[in-house]
Order: C-alpha cells, then structure tokens, then sequence
C-alpha cells in the first residue's frame, strides 16, 4: 500500500515540476517526465503484485 502512495507522490511531483513557475525548479524541471513514468510505473506494479497475491 505504500508503494502506491509513493507512487502517487511521484506522478504529483511529476505534475508540479511541469506546471510550476518558480525559477529554482528551472534546472530540473525538463525532468518531470521521469518522475510520471516512475511513479506510474512503481502503482501499477505494485497494483499488479496485490492482484497477483490476491491481496485485491
């Protein structure tokens, strides 16, 4: 279960990072496409492992 809110805190990072204005996250803001993939990834596979272990 923790895996997924991890997973969601990465996509809302992700989505900060992309609309966000405040110039110290200028250098790593070109990065926000990692952290979606990441953190989607990360949910459905834990998603996945709970399905598979019948947890769901």
């Amino acid at each position: 279960m923790f895996q997924i809110f991890l997973g969601a805190l990465l996509i809302v990072f992700g989505i900060f990072l992309k609309v966000t204005k405040d110039p110290g996250f200028a250098r790593t803001k070109k990065f926000y496409w990692v952290f979606l993939v990441i953190g989607a990834f990360s949910a459905i596979a834990k998603i996945i492992l709970m399905y598979q272990l019948k947890e769901i």
